[in-house]
């Protein structure tokens, strides 16, 4: 899928409201291989008042889940298999916050779908502001099998 810089280049994959999204476009995807999406940190996200008053940075957890997001996205645009009901992150292994994101830096992520077994998935993921690393994680994802 080529980049279209639209809210719904796989945005509709995702279950979360608007509220509660981490990733506002998705930049190039292969669907149920990878992908590479963005996140705007506007400044204006209410949680940035308490974390950090006058040196506000985006939470390493919320970085954590817009990768998370992104590899969902990758993952239930898989065309040979069904999308998993409920897909939530469900597991961190070697997860490492290398860096910050604050107002006006755009968070540029990159997703990889390592493997599946039933209802679980497996995901690589990187977060970069600019030229530095600022995330690097593996990941689980896992829902419902669809029902047959």
């Amino acid at each position: 899928m080529k980049p279209t810089g639209t809210n719904e280049n796989g945005l509709q994959f995702l279950p979360h409201g608007p509220e509660f999204r981490f990733l506002d476009r998705v930049l190039s995807l292969t669907p149920g291989k990878e992908g590479t999406g963005e996140y705007l940190v506007r400044g204006d996200e209410p949680f940035l008042r308490g974390h950090f008053p006058g040196d506000p940075i985006l939470p390493g957890v919320l970085l954590i889940e817009a990768a998370a997001q992104l590899a969902g996205v990758v993952a239930q645009s898989d065309p040979g298999l069904a999308p998993l009901a409920g897909l939530k992150l469900t597991a961190l292994r070697g997860v490492k916050i290398l860096g910050a994101a604050r107002p006006g830096d755009v968070v540029r992520l990159e997703a990889s779908i390592l493997g599946r077994l039933g209802n679980l998935v497996q995901a690589r993921a990187h977060g970069r502001v600019g030229d530095r690393l600022v995330l690097t994680a593996e990941l689980t994802l896992s829902g419902e099998a669809p029902r047959h």
